[in-house]
């Protein structure tokens, strides 16, 4: 059963107790994980899920029913997560782009577009990464018409608005944009031939001749110097700390169900021997020695996304008073964050199959589905790119390049 907003509260505060919300999700998503990711379909069920626990608006203001700030929305993401990657995935990518419109437009048009997606529950989906090739907006006379192929955004099968990257005919502006998908020119494709992610209803989408107004039209996504505020600027390291935290919820969720694996069943390298005393825990020197190295990879990665998300709250706090430099610092603790949170998902999700042995193989654990979930995330965002940016800031003073993840 899923527990809503309007049942948890803190009763000395009066607001809305999130992370209870969180696990109790977690915990009902986890009752059959196995078999949704396995059957693969879209997940219009488990939306409804999150539409229904309040979780979908948590971002929206206070009076709205939400004045969650990004740490809870971090710790959101992660959680879930842990028992679902794809829908952590999804629902950490609505986040980020329901929140885009304080990034890119002004606050007038940001204010009406939260209130009408509070008001409508809406779900988010798409993506304006940097690397994705536009769509081309083209000017008519009562607004424009959006045209192209995008070859993968999340969320496109089940998402009440999508926010998506496009170019303005005639200069090349890189723009994000408000699309309804409903309207019959937006035609969405399968990712069913991915091999992790399957529950976040990703894949290819074409648009043809779909109409937009002025007022979805957000505002720049130009990498370009002076074109962006420090501000928007930091729509790159509040993308990327969602990124860290799904891949630390990946990791963690691994590492909760081999424990609980662990101490039911022998190790593969343990001795056949009876143990002492029955039930007594399990004493392999391998599987010991291999859990704290993997409990040391996760406990760090998870201290620099601390870090980051600190540094973060500080900057979103600021508003337009950050500075460029500032913006810099912040870019470069969520890029180590993210690369540190990449590695030990993907060295998690190898090293801890291979303690559990030839049973991580058997398909009613269902284990390979978090290395399939974090390995496909991580081939979309490889760390070799944060790592270079990070090296050169720290060696050259190089502000990191306004460069929007998948």
């Amino acid at each position: 059963m899923t527990v809503t907003a309007d049942e948890v509260t803190d009763a000395g505060a009066g607001q809305v107790d999130w992370l209870h919300i969180a696990r109790e999700m977690a915990d009902d998503l986890a009752t059959d994980a196995v078999e949704r990711e396995q059957a693969g379909k879209a997940p219009l069920d488990e939306v409804a899920r999150l539409r229904e626990s309040g979780l979908l608006t948590l971002l929206a203001p206070a009076e709205q029913g939400g004045g969650a700030d990004w740490r809870t929305v971090y710790a959101v993401v992660r959680n879930v997560a842990t028992a679902d990657g794809a829908i952590g995935h999804l629902l950490g990518h609505h986040y980020f782009l329901s929140f885009s419109a304080r990034f890119f437009a002004g606050p007038a048009r940001a204010a009406r577009v939260e209130r009408e997606s509070t008001e409508g529950q809406w779900c988010w989906g798409g993506g304006i990464a940097s690397h994705e090739p536009p769509l081309i907006l083209t000017p008519k006379a009562n607004g424009y018409l959006l045209n192209g192929y995008q070859t993968y955004a999340t969320g496109v099968g089940i998402a009440d608005r999508l926010v998506v990257r496009a170019a303005r005919y005639g200069t090349g502006e890189p723009l994000a944009v408000l699309v309804d998908p409903a309207h019959p020119g937006v035609v969405s494709g399968s990712s069913g031939d991915t091999i992790g992610q399957r529950l976040a209803a990703g894949g290819a989408v074409e648009f043809d001749s779909v109409p937009v107004t002025a007022d979805d039209v957000f505002g720049s996504l130009s990498p370009d110097e002076g074109v962006l505020s420090p501000f928007a600027s930091l729509a790159v390291p509040t993308a990327r700390l969602v990124s860290a935290q799904f891949c630390l919820g990946i990791a963690e969720g691994l590492l909760a169900e081999v424990h609980e694996h662990g101490r039911a069943v022998r190790s593969p390298w343990q001795p056949f021997s009876p143990q002492p005393w029955p039930g007594s825990p399990p004493q392999d020197p391998h599987a010991l020695t291999t859990y704290g190295e993997l409990a040391v990879v996760a406990r760090a990665a998870s201290a620099l996304a601390d870090q980051a998300v600190d540094a973060l709250l500080r900057g979103l706090a600021q508003g337009e008073d950050l500075d460029d430099d500032e913006c810099a610092e912040i870019a470069v603790l969520a890029s180590v964050a993210e690369a540190a949170a990449s590695r030990a998902a993907q060295e998690i999700t190898t090293r801890a199959l291979d303690v559990v042995g030839v049973d991580a193989a058997s398909t009613r654990h269902g284990f390979d589905r978090f290395w399939r979930n974090a390995r496909t995330h991580t081939l979309r965002e490889p760390a070799a790119h944060r790592l270079r940016e990070i090296g050169d800031y720290f060696l050259n003073g190089a502000h990191p390049p306004f460069t929007l993840p998948a």
